[in-house]
């Protein structure tokens, strides 16, 4: 990360999935990474998107000048059948359940964390989704998904306006990492999808991240840099 201090720490939150692995490997490799976090579910004290409450505890020990956040957190369906295809197939508990662990649960997350943001240059990645983008909508389906990102994608806009007046150098952006190859996607893609693999998908994100000027607001960019529009 060519744009942060030599000795920087860097935080991962949902380090266990496919994608999360491979931005901790990623952030690790750098030499001028100090030392990288990593929360999951799995790590003691763990926390789930659906209570916020338990994330005090799991933030407790985290270090105060946090300069590299990335949450690699998400669901892509509660239901075991996959989003939904058709209207008549929206179930309000799965629309309220994406959204709580896609939009809710994320900014909660932020909340907490951005009292420990460093105060100069700051990046703070989430990933989203291209299909949460409104105007890029051509094809319908998915409504729970979409909801939830296009939510999540508000929700991180808002917050960059306020936060970035007492962080002026703060990064704030929701990231597109493509169709990553992994088990959550192997259920819903065909043959013909072209996927990414996580390696690939971690390095251009932290890539376009590090590329990004501070402010106004929050920015939304896949892999390769380019601008995905709201």
């Amino acid at each position: 990360m060519h744009s942060l201090p030599d000795g920087y720490t860097a935080l991962v939150i949902g380090a266990s999935g496919t994608i999360g692995r491979a931005f901790q490997r990623a952030i690790t490799a750098d030499p001028a990474c100090a030392g990288v976090v990593a929360l999951s579910r799995s790590t003691h004290p763990g926390f789930d998107l659906g209570d916020p409450h338990q994330f005090a505890a799991a933030l407790s020990a985290l270090p105060s000048d946090l300069s590299l956040v990335i949450d690699a957190t998400g669901a892509l369906s509660t239901d075991a059948a996959g989003p939904e295809k058709s209207l008549s197939a929206v179930q309000p508990q799965n629309l309220h359940r994406l959204m709580q662990i896609n939009a809710v649960g994320p900014l909660m997350l932020l909340r907490e964390l951005a009292p420990r943001l460093a105060r100069g240059r700051c990046l703070y990645g989430k990933l989203s989704a291209r299909v949460g983008s409104i105007s890029d909508n051509r094809l319908g389906g998915w409504y729970s998904y979409r909801a939830s990102k296009a939510a999540l994608n508000m929700l991180l806009q808002t917050a960059a306006i306020e936060l970035q007046r007492r962080l002026p150098g703060l990064v704030l952006a929701a990231m597109q990492p493509g169709t990553v190859r992994s088990p959550l996607s192997q259920r819903f893609v065909s043959a013909a999808t072209d996927t990414v693999l996580p390696e690939e998908a971690a390095l251009g994100l932290l890539a376009a991240l590090d590329a990004i000027e501070p402010g106004p607001g929050a920015r939304f960019v896949d892999y390769r840099g380019k601008t995905i529009p709201w």
